[in-house]
């Protein structure tokens, strides 16, 4: 009995390890395409809390973070998640590494994008840098997906709040493609998961991400671009959806909207509105005993994400 409680404490040592080691790598192998040279003073700035770093501003060396389930337990599915922040930081720690960690647990590869923020000193056009950053990520999971041990069929985009915006860009905009793809891979993500997300540019707007997206004097072309909801149709990926009714930052109106546009082009759509919750919660809205976490996991079994690869 002793040696079974020993080999039991060695596998979940084994695998808490797997959890921690990190492969973190430049997103793009030479040179970054639209980006300018900051000034030597232009420095990333990171947020420290208890030894961890949970945010980071003024990102223009995008990378990204492999976290690889137990070998045991790895499912074939792969996450891309990109954390929000209104365009303005990442919050990299509760919107990233942590949910991260938990896909992880769950046999699901997860890769987090530090994704550049937008900003003219070090963008040629910094409208387009998130999403290139985003379709890059995509790129790369599919390159790798055999060393990785990933299903090139079930490559997933998640984000929360601009992140999720940045999510949704992808999902409404994969043709759209801003980056060298000489193997012509598809950048289609096969599902999306959007937490509290912004949608809009037009109706509801976070004016804190329209703004720094954009900039102040962003064309009413480049709102319809990106208010997401009216860039869907019948190919857009099938969606999971989050959102609190009490958000004051992100109004639900956004995941309403993009629900409503999924239905109307017959996508697959599955939407949970909470009561409460208020903003930012990442993986704990405290409102609730509710686990929506949880509930995406179902999700995820009954559109066959969770099986072997």
């Amino acid at each position: 009995m002793k040696k079974f409680w020993l080999l039991c404490l060695g596998l979940s040592m084994i695998g808490l390890q797997t959890l921690k080691a990190q492969e973190v790598m430049n997103l793009y192998p030479g040179k970054i395409p639209g980006a300018k040279t900051p000034p030597a003073s232009y420095k990333e700035i990171q947020t420290v809390k208890d030894g961890k770093v949970t945010g980071l501003s003024k990102v223009f060396q995008p990378t990204i973070a492999l976290y690889q389930p137990n070998p045991a337990k790895t499912n074939g599915t792969a996450v891309i998640i990109c954390p929000g922040g209104g365009y303005a930081h990442l919050a990299i720690g509760h919107e990233g590494d942590e949910v991260a960690k938990r896909f992880a647990e769950n046999g699901v590869t997860a890769v987090v994008l530090k994704y550049r923020l937008p900003d003219d000193t070090t963008m040629v056009d910094r409208s387009f840098g998130p999403l290139q950053d985003a379709e890059q990520a995509i790129y790369m999971v599919r390159k790798n997906a055999a060393r990785w041990k990933i299903n090139p069929a079930k490559v997933g985009i998640m984000g929360f709040s601009a992140g999720g915006h940045l999510a949704s860009s992808l999902a409404v905009h994969y043709g759209d493609s801003k980056i060298e793809n000489r193997e012509n891979l598809s950048l289609r993500p096969d599902f999306a998961i959007l937490i509290y997300p912004v949608i809009s540019f037009l109706a509801s707007p976070h004016t804190g991400s329209v703004k720094n997206l954009i900039g102040a004097n962003g064309t009413e072309a480049q709102k319809e671009y990106f208010s997401n909801e009216r860039q869907v149709n019948a190919q857009t990926p099938i969606t999971f959806l989050v959102h609190a009714n009490d958000d004051k930052t992100v109004p639900v109106e956004n995941s309403i909207l993009f629900d409503e546009a999924l239905v109307k082009n017959k996508v697959a759509v599955e939407t949970h509105l909470y009561q409460a919750g208020g903003h930012g919660f990442g993986l704990h809205n405290k409102t609730t005993t509710d686990d929506w976490f949880v509930r995406l996991q179902n999700w995820m079994t009954a559109n066959k994400l969770s099986g072997s690869n």
